[in-house]
Parts: structure tokens; C-alpha cells; sequence
């Protein structure tokens, strides 16, 4: 996960979104305070991994203080929560020994 460029991932991981490779587009992102986030995206090639999704999410990342080692999890809720794409991320502590995730607000 990078923290410092972009969001970049396999787009077989994400068939939910409108793909066009080289096109900008938009995603909105509700996270679990509330909060509505404008994501750019694009499709780009990657020789390695095929196509990718590269997301814009610099502003994001630097308000939520996501770190490298955090999960982030893009979850789209039911239609009847109006189809939504929602984004959490989590955060690994130790707690009297054992690790847990606790949500990062």
C-alpha cells in the first residue's frame, strides 16, 4: 500500500467500478465517521500485474493518518443503503498480548 503517490490495485479486485483504461473518473467514498471523499481513478497498464486502478487518495490518507502496515477495505453496502461504496481502514494493536484491529476514525 502506498501512502505517499496513489492507491494502486489489480482491477480484477475491484469489478464494481466503471473501467476505461486511461479515462479519469470519480468514485465516492462514505467512511465509517461519516465523511464523503471524491476519489479520482484511472485504469492504467502495469506489465507485471495487468490492469490497474490507480486512485488518488493523498488528501485522504494524509487526514485518516493511514500508515503502511493499516488495512484499508472498500466495501460497497446493499442497494438498500443506496449501493455506496464505503471505506474503512484498521489499524493493528496489542492488547494485553494479543493483536487486534481496531478502526481507524
Amino acid at each position: 500500500m502506498d501512502v505517499t503517490t496513489s492507491l494502486v490495485i489489480p482491477t480484477n479486485f475491484m469489478g464494481l467500478l466503471d473501467f476505461e483504461n486511461g479515462h479519469l473518473k470519480d468514485m465516492h467514498v462514505h467512511d465509517d465517521a461519516g465523511g464523503l471523499w471524491m476519489f479520482h481513478y484511472s485504469v492504467q497498464q502495469n506489465d507485471i500485474i495487468g490492469d490497474v486502478l490507480c486512485v488518488d487518495w493523498i488528501e485522504f490518507v494524509q487526514h485518516k493518518n493511514v500508515k503502511v502496515e493499516d488495512k484499508v477495505i472498500f466495501v460497497m453496502e446493499d442497494e438498500a443503503m443506496g449501493g455506496r461504496m464505503k471505506i474503512e481502514v484498521k489499524r493493528k494493536i496489542t492488547l494485553f498480548g494479543q493483536d487486534i484491529w481496531a478502526d481507524v476514525k
